[in-house]
């Protein structure tokens, strides 16, 4: 009976987390099937779920209406620049507090995790201002800079909580040893966090790659990531569904596969520390 009992559990909890899992996906697919109809059967009542005439005309209506790799090449250099060089900040930071703690450790960590509480819109102006001052408006620099500053408390938060799980003693044979601060981040620690990396640096690519406020306002065309892309696509004249379908479509297949292929290392490292 405990067998069988136990056996009916795992069945629904298999079935309640694939219907979970569809119902977190079907905006996802319902998007991409609208990448394929026409204006008109997009906009059909009631719709067509897959009994419809495919075509790749939309495709070819935004390729040649927007440059699309333009666009994707500047949101993977934006998403990964500022992924890039907020680990280069995030990793001693997190180090120093992990491993050296002072007394106002806890509460740098509450003022850096309650930046992220404030609307962002509440300082888009002098940002904005700053931005026009020094040039940075529409510019890869520019955006690479507030995107990095938007995510670095995560980025920190996260690797803090990784650090924190590897025992001080191995840290402390390293020292004994005769490694340098240097050598011990590079060849000691960085090695023991790569999963906790891993997953930190695949979620701040995620968050920048999405990010639509900061490049909606702060870019227009020569910096403008895929995010500005699919906001091009919502005119006076009303919405395009299937053309901002398959816009969509286009914007999130990148980080879609990447995902994909990286969804082992991503849990893994997810599991690797506190935050769970």
């Amino acid at each position: 009976m405990a067998r069988m009992a136990t056996r009916q559990r795992v069945v629904i909890s298999t079935i309640g987390a694939w219907l979970f899992g569809f119902l977190i996906f079907f905006p996802i697919l319902w998007m991409v099937l609208a990448s394929f109809k026409t204006e008109l059967e997009a906009f059909a009542i009631p719709p067509s779920f897959l009994f419809f005439h495919w075509t790749l005309e939309n495709y070819a209506t935004v390729q040649e209406r927007s440059d699309y790799f333009h666009h994707a090449m500047n949101s993977i250099i934006i998403a990964g620049g500022s992924t890039l060089i907020a680990l280069l900040i995030a990793i001693p930071a997190a180090w120093s507090m992990a491993f050296s703690p002072t007394k106002r450790t806890k509460d740098i960590l509450l003022w850096m995790l309650s930046t992220k509480m404030m609307p962002p819109v509440g300082v888009l102006v002098p940002i904005y201002l700053i931005f026009k001052t020094f040039g940075l408006l529409d510019s890869r620099i520019g955006l690479v800079f507030i995107l990095c500053l938007g995510n670095l408390p995560i980025v920190i938060w996260m690797l803090f909580t990784y650090f924190k799980e590897i025992p001080r003693d191995i840290l402390e044979a390293a020292r004994m040893d005769g490694a340098t601060i240097g050598r011990e981040l590079v060849y000691v620690l960085t090695p023991m966090a790569i999963p906790g990396l891993a997953s930190t640096l695949l979620l701040n690519l995620i968050l920048a790659w999405n990010e639509a406020f900061w490049t909606l306002n702060l870019s227009t065309s020569n910096a403008a990531p895929l995010t500005t892309f699919i906001a091009s696509y919502s005119s006076p004249e009303g919405l395009f569904w299937a053309k901002l379908s398959a816009a969509s479509t286009l914007a999130i297949a990148p980080i879609l596969v990447l995902g994909w292929f990286s969804q082992k290392q991503l849990v893994r490292g997810l599991t690797f520390g506190a935050v769970k």
